[in-house]
């Protein structure tokens, strides 16, 4: 589904104006599933409504003091910072309230700033004049930030509907020192400065992107709240220790990691514990790893590589004798070959007449030949035209073969040359007169 952030238009029939249903149009959306559903209160229903900036990168709530109804998509003008400024309605109504509690906001404090009116046409086109300053003026405040040596990145820079006030999102390992740099970028843009830092997981949803799933990111589309991911979720779940693998595109571990964290910490309970080592009459069996979905545990004796797979029961009864000082002989693997079931290949049915490859085969070899020997007789034919005819008498005498000559037609190909009896006769020349008898 395109719309205007994507280049492609506002599709058709779409009433949000294209913000609607795909992360691609608005990032972080909440489907309003209560929209259509009549409010039986007005009073006691809900005067906030959450308003998303620069296509969802930004969302805060406003109250709605006016009073007045809008749909999702709709254009508005707010209380800004010495001006106005203009966003769009991403969520109104009950589902307001659940997003407030959720982010622990007071649906009644003072400080939250209210809805102005519905934007005229006068407010849109100034909010996209100073939308259209923000790429040059993005890589503008960079070359600054370069020249006085800041060891920073700005990500995102986005400026107020009125022009008045502009906000410079930033990542940064250390303090950095801004007096001269917001000196800079006020002399710069004529504009009110305000620095803020986020992380490094918040930049890549700003940024957005593909994930290695084939999906939007999660930090771009639906997560807000990132917690601490650590290699020991990924040990839990049996993964390999890969950095390039395990890591997303803002270069720390994939948040995904943690999805099926509690699962599996789930299903480990039922693994004994301190079972790393089981004594056996050959020795110390090592545990390798634990198949968490077939429910063993790989052990490998010592001098050897193979790997024996266990059940659990069976591990607890190694376990209990071993506690009793006994060493068992054999550790008595599940044969994992054996369990597997052949799946039947199915033959082809003939339903339609018995007709075979080798047939068609044989049918389309047997036209090829005739179309083959009608060729040779149209050219064999053509042939005898221009040629004399022979005397099949003197063939069957036999044919002589003629001492070579050297004659340069004979590279060509060989010639046979027309029988003596049908030679056209040939007129010599007139015998020259005797010579005159001597005297």
């Amino acid at each position: 589904m395109g719309c205007g952030s994507c280049g492609t238009g506002t599709p058709n029939g779409c009433k949000s104006h294209g913000s609607c249903s795909t992360g691609s149009c608005n990032r972080l959306n909440v489907h309003d599933w209560l929209m259509n559903l009549p409010v039986s209160d007005v009073e006691s229903s809900c005067k906030i409504i959450e308003v998303s900036f620069n296509h969802g990168s930004r969302k805060d709530f406003y109250r709605n003091a006016t009073l007045q109804y809008f749909e999702k998509g709709d254009y508005v003008t707010l209380e800004g910072v010495s001006g106005f400024d203009v966003g769009e309605v991403s969520l109104s109504g009950e589902l307001v309230r659940i997003q407030m509690k959720k982010k622990g906001v007071d649906e009644f404090n003072p400080e939250i700033k209210k809805i102005i009116r519905r934007s005229t046409e006068k407010d849109v086109e100034m909010f996209h004049q100073n939308k259209a300053r923000e790429k040059n003026g993005l890589m503008k405040s960079r070359e600054i930030a370069r020249e006085l040596n800041l060891q920073m990145k700005l990500t995102e820079l986005e400026i107020q509907a009125d022009g008045k006030k502009a906000t410079f999102f930033y990542t940064a390992d250390d303090r950095v020192d801004f007096r001269e740099l917001i000196k800079r970028y006020a002399s710069e843009f004529r504009v009110k400065v305000e620095m803020r830092q986020i992380g490094i997981r918040q930049e890549a949803g700003k940024v957005g992107g593909i994930g290695s799933c084939g999906r939007e990111l999660c930090c771009s589309t639906w997560l807000t709240d990132f917690k601490s991911v650590t290699t020991t979720a990924a040990r839990y779940q049996n993964l390999s220790i890969n950095q390039t693998k395990l890591s997303g595109q803002c270069g720390r571990l994939k948040c995904c990691l943690n999805y099926e964290l509690d699962t599996y910490l789930d299903a480990l309970q039922q693994f004994p514990d301190n079972a790393d080592m089981l004594e056996t009459s050959k020795g110390t069996a090592s545990l390798v790893k634990k198949d968490i979905f077939k429910n063993l545990m790989w052990y490998v004796l010592p001098e050897s590589n193979k790997q024996y797979p266990l059940t659990i029961v069976r591990v607890k009864e190694i376990r209990r004798l071993n506690a009793r000082g006994e060493k068992v002989d054999e550790l008595q693997p599940v044969d994992l070959i054996s369990n597997k079931t052949t799946e039947m290949e199915h033959s082809f049915v003939d339903v339609v007449g018995q007709i075979s490859l080798k047939t068609l085969d044989k049918e389309a070899r047997r036209k090829r030949d005739q179309q083959q020997q009608d060729q040779q007789r149209r050219s064999g034919g053509n042939d005898n035209n221009q040629r004399p005819p022979q005397n099949n008498s003197n063939q069957q005498r036999g044919q002589q073969q003629r001492p070579p000559q050297n004659n340069p037609n004979q590279q060509r190909g060989p010639q046979q040359r027309p029988p003596f009896n049908n030679r056209p006769p040939q007129q010599r020349p007139p015998a020259p007169p005797p010579p005159p008898a001597k005297k």
